[in-house]
């Protein structure tokens, strides 16, 4: 059972029966889902739990009466009620919902939209933007140019095809598919003819160019007056949107410059831009930009600041204060062919990414502006606090952070002192209750300290920490060091051959992540310095 989220909720049996039944909050959910991609609804299955009671029964009349319910309350939504049964025994509905080929509302007029996993109200002109947004046939789907499937270009289906063989995000049974067959799995070709989201990624140049919408990127340097002194521009749709990420990021000669800090006795290189930054920036760019309107992805690149341009407003749902946090995909099967392909991340962390990388190299977070046609990131050059980089690169290794702490540290680690409020705003947070799974275990760990109490608590990293690395703590084998854990495996596995990885984590330590064991076992097995027989669960190691 899937927890609550973009493509799916839970309501309790209570919200559809008896005297507490609320089918106007049913009929307000229902419209969300038809607004945005479809959804489903487990009706039975109480918040928090992942199935219903045991002996839990629908009563026969019940799903007919969902249909009747929510057809009399909403336009354009189309209802599904399925009894299921769950694997305790209890029975549950799934009610689908599918994506509406129009736009729906509620019958008093009210129109609803799924972000992440709450039903938003659309108010305004974004009845107007959700209306021309939503076309009965997605761009990408489209075959109005009529060019033939094949009329590909074989270079780069072959391209296209060998990466996702190669792409460990796609399942086996998919990687077996003939090239005509993957054509169609990506819905980049329909019947005998291309799609548009074929023409964009596999299709001939000319081709491409008869799109209209296909993107151009322009590559702007400034100087520190402000005057053009270089321009760059792929303009001439040779590349699809996979090579464009590539070209734009070997052939900008400035993407390769590099700080250096002093490391103790050494220097340490620190790129002016992060790689990974750049390429997120343009994936967000080429994927969620909205394909029925024309305009050119612009790179303005400043002495002091790198400015990503992009045509469109922000996908409906998203705004600056809340892109952290939400997920909303405006090009639902260009998304999923970069996922496959290993060039994104399907569940909207990207943009986590990139605050992730910022921080931690001791820059300010990205700056996102949503101006009246236009989507403008600006990412600073300048680094901070330099003490920065390799404090959380220690902090990492001894405790292994999770994604959300190393975004929290780094904040933290760049001001003196952040109260809750403050903190919370800077992670876009709605509440201080919020903060805890992100700042739980630094505080434990005492690499973060707090002082005050409520929304007045100040958060801090302390000066001397951040200098002396001097992290406090118990000895644990969780701050091991690499080297040190490859020879503990070893001498494990010389001990008791043949065993398997989980038998390992225990003799080993099961304080140390399961997945760091299997990360230096693997490393091991490809060096030559263990053996592995079996496969899977059943794999089991020894010495060669």
């Amino acid at each position: 059972m899937s927890l609550e989220g973009q493509l799916h909720d839970q309501k309790s049996m209570r919200s559809v029966t008896g005297k507490t039944a609320d089918w106007t909050e049913m009929a307000k959910d229902c419209v969300a889902f038809a607004n945005a991609v479809g959804g489903t609804l487990s009706i039975g299955i109480e918040d928090g739990q992942t199935l219903p009671p045991p002996d839990q029964r629908i009563p026969p009349d019940l799903p007919d009466l969902l249909r009747r319910k929510l057809a009399e309350r909403t336009v354009n939504v189309t209802a599904l009620p399925n009894v299921a049964t769950a694997a305790n025994g209890g029975q549950y509905i799934e009610l689908t919902v599918p994506r509406s080929t129009a736009v729906a509302s509620t019958t008093d007029g009210r129109y609803y939209l799924r972000v992440a996993d709450q039903s938003k109200p659309v108010t305004g002109d974004d009845v107007l933007r959700l209306a021309s947004e939503r076309a009965a046939l997605p761009w990408e789907t489209q075959t109005s140019l009529n060019v033939p499937r094949s009329d590909a270009e074989p270079s780069k289906l072959q391209a296209v095809v060998a990466a996702l063989r190669a792409s460990d995000r796609v399942k086996p049974s998919v990687k077996e598919k003939t090239p005509d067959e993957l054509l169609d799995h990506y819905q980049m070709s329909q019947g005998p003819y291309l799609t548009n989201l074929g023409i964009l990624c596999v299709g001939q140049r000319f081709r491409r160019a008869q799109l209209t919408t296909a993107p151009v990127v322009q590559f702007i340097k400034y100087d520190e007056h402000g005057q053009k002194v270089n321009k760059l521009v792929w303009d001439d749709y040779l590349l699809n949107p996979m090579e464009l990420i590539e070209a734009v990021w070997q052939e900008v000669p400035d993407f390769r410059e590099s700080y250096e800090l002093p490391d103790g006795l050494f220097r340490q290189n620190v790129p002016a831009f992060d790689e990974v930054v750049v390429r997120e920036l343009l994936v967000n760019a080429l994927v969620h930009r909205p394909y029925t309107q024309r305009g050119d992805i612009f790179l303005n690149l400043h002495p002091d600041r790198l400015e990503i341009v992009n045509p469109g407003l922000l996908p409906l749902g998203v705004t600056p204060q809340n892109v952290l946090h939400t997920t909303v995909r405006r090009n639902e099967h260009l998304a999923r062919l970069f996922h496959d392909l290993r060039l994104m991340e399907r569940e909207g962390s990207g943009y986590d990414k990139i605050f992730e990388v910022l921080l931690s190299h001791g820059r300010p977070a990205p700056e996102l502006i949503e101006g009246h046609d236009r989507v403008q990131v600006t990412i600073r050059r300048r680094i901070l606090k330099p003490e920065i980089i390799d404090f959380i690169a220690k902090a990492d290794e001894a405790f292994q952070l999770t994604q959300r702490e190393r975004i929290a540290l780094g904040l933290l680690a760049q001001h003196d002192a952040l109260t809750a409020r403050e903190l919370a705003a800077q992670l876009e947070l709605p509440s201080i209750e919020a903060l805890q799974p992100w700042i739980k275990r630094l505080l434990e760990w005492q690499l973060v300290q707090s002082a005050g109490r409520t929304q007045a608590t100040r958060y801090f990293v302390d000066p001397a920490l951040l200098r002396s690395h001097d992290f406090i703590g118990g000895t644990t084998l969780k701050r091991i060091e690499p080297h040190r854990l490859l020879a503990l495996i070893i001498e494990d596995v010389g001990r008791y051959p043949e065993s398997k990885i989980g038998d390992i984590h225990k003799r080993v330590g099961l304080e140390i992540p399961r997945s760091r064991i299997r990360r230096s076992v693997e490393q091991l097995v490809r060096d030559g310095r263990l053996k592995s027989e079996g496969v899977r669960s059943g794999t089991r190691y020894s010495l060669p």
